[in-house]
């Protein structure tokens, strides 16, 4: 009898062994036939020196301390190609900055381009919904598929502009900044202003009641909010990092900042149920508190309501935030920038401060000075894509680099959008300089292809799921810019400049001149500074 249980249990494993065999070779035959078919070839390779491709987890997380990881990354677009394989913890991966490629991975349904439709859709999320999970629940950020555009369109006319089109939800927070300026003495962080500013902006329009962290400061608690809202992005970076090893990265300290901002989440819920019983002027005030009203008559759950409450005020907060602080980086350096954006506002506005949309629309130049911070800071700089079925890529292998490259089932496709938009061919040969000018040059190299001009820029994400918010961004940033030049039209940086960085290179320009800044690059969800950014204002 118990011999007879063995062999049944030996012809069972013997029988998956075939199984598992028959399908690792059915599977490579299907890749086999794909790569035959579309002509497809190796694209470059990232070397690795360690088993597994250890070293290149050491070596994102050594960038990372040093606050230079796009700069790595972008090193390394450039030394390989647009398009590379890499091996990252024994597994075959790949990155590239080909717009043609971003295309692919991320258009929409479009007349002529079936199969590039096709492939848009064999690639997923992979693991994001999992690595997100605890901290952002199940919203927008995290779904696919119909859950996705349920939400999407319950969303979409949340971010309509006649919601803000009078710019008041702008200027009264803006003023509070303002005052909070005014009363600083010498240089002050501007980034944690711009923080608490937009936490304001985005609680008084989605939720009809700002938390003042403004004026409260320290000790608030919109600041606990924020320290525990970054402490958990962090973690989830970690996570996202390390792929399908992302259950490493948690423990009691993740777990309690989530927790922490669950909670704030479901107090502002709770505090507008109450309102929304006992305050009679509620329907009155019904038109700018539209978000949270409409979302809580299609939510099954107290958890669906936070997850997509989570959703807007991480786009409405950190994204609009790391663009002011960037931009007034930059106007600090760039003094001839600075007079012309000045003056461009003077000759618009003379001095008026009840501005309109519509005067917002007439400043071309404040407009391309927004859209090359976002180009050199792209609020995502990084993101991927996973490949639910073998499928191409229709750029990137061979010794040109013009070849489809095959993307088997399971692989992961990161694109740096970081990277891609610091791209010589694309931008001409200071693209790593802010330069505003370059959006009025007709012969920008990157508007002499429709491809390249569609899908080399994309600071806010392309396709059916390009951002929502990115009007309401800009036209914040932009009362933010204008308003606080109109007051403080002269701005200093802090002088903080080390003798060289992570990768040996030099602090000062090609003339041995110390550059005026620094850049400490801290990567989360967006890319925002890591030790501030401490300017002066004056008149």
């Amino acid at each position: 009898m118990l011999s007879l249980l063995i062999q049944s249990c030996l012809v069972a494993i013997f029988a998956c062994i075939l199984y598992q065999g028959y399908k690792t070779w059915a599977a490579y035959r299907t890749d086999l036939i794909i790569s035959t078919q579309h002509g497809c070839k190796n694209a470059p390779r990232l070397k690795n020196w360690w088993p597994l491709g250890i070293d290149r987890l050491i070596q994102i997380w050594m960038a990372d301390a040093d606050q230079r990881l796009m700069g790595l990354f972008t090193f390394h677009f450039r030394d390989v190609g647009n398009t590379l394989e890499q091996k990252f913890l024994g597994t075959k991966a790949f990155g590239t900055v080909e717009p043609r490629n971003l295309e692919a991975m991320m258009s929409s349904k479009e007349k002529g381009k079936r199969l590039l439709t096709k492939i848009a859709t064999y690639f997923g999320f992979g693991l994001r919904r999992e690595i997100f999970f605890p901290l952002l629940g199940d919203g927008i950020f995290t779904q696919e598929g119909e859950p996705w555009k349920h939400s999407r369109k319950l969303l979409q006319p949340q971010f309509s502009r006649q919601q803000y089109n009078d710019l008041s939800i702008f200027k009264t927070h803006t003023e509070e900044l303002l005052h909070q300026i005014s009363e600083s003495r010498g240089y002050v962080d501007v980034q944690s202003l711009f923080f608490q500013l937009t936490l304001d902006t985005a609680m008084e329009y989605f939720f009809g009641k700002s938390i003042n962290s403004l004026r409260e400061r320290l000790g608030s608690e919109g600041s606990k909010f924020a320290e525990y809202f970054d402490v958990s992005q962090n973690y989830v970076v970690q996570r996202f990092r390390l792929l399908d090893l992302y259950w490493i990265i948690g423990g009691s300290k993740f777990r309690n900042a989530c927790e922490s901002v669950h909670r704030f989440m479901d107090g502002i819920i709770e505090s507008r149920d109450e309102r929304r019983g006992e305050d009679e002027n509620y329907l009155q005030e019904k038109q700018r508190d539209v978000f949270l009203d409409c979302i809580a008559n299609h939510s099954e759950s107290r958890d669906s309501l936070r997850a997509q409450s989570l959703s807007v005020l991480l786009a409405g907060r950190d994204t609009t935030a790391c663009l002011l602080t960037w931009t007034f980086f930059h106007l600090a350096q760039h003094p001839d920038v600075l007079d012309r954006l000045n003056c461009e506002i003077e000759s618009k506005l003379n001095g008026r401060t009840d501005f309109k949309r519509e005067d917002l629309k007439k400043m071309g130049y404040l407009e391309n000075v927004l859209k090359e911070t976002l180009r050199l800071y792209p609020p995502v700089p990084v993101n991927t894509r996973t490949a639910r079925r073998t499928t191409v890529l229709p750029t990137g292998g061979g010794p040109d680099g013009e070849s489809p490259v095959l993307i088997r089932k399971g692989q992961n496709v990161a694109f740096c959008i970081y990277a891609m938009h610091r791209r010589f061919d694309l931008y001409g040969h200071d693209a790593e300089s802010f330069k505003p000018e370059r959006w009025e040059d007709d012969n920008l190299p990157l508007f002499q292809n429709p491809l390249k001009k569609r899908w080399g820029y994309l600071p806010f994400g392309g396709g059916p799921r390009a951002c929502l918010g990115q009007d309401f961004a800009l036209v914040e940033a932009s009362c933010t810019i204008i308003r606080i030049l109109q007051e403080y039209p002269r701005v200093t940086l802090a002088m903080e400049v080390p003798e060289r960085d992570w990768f040996g290179w030099s602090s000062h320009d090609a003339n041995g001149i110390p550059m005026k800044a620094y850049e400490r690059q801290k990567m989360t969800l967006v890319l925002s500074m890591k030790e501030g950014c401490r300017v002066q204002f004056s008149r």
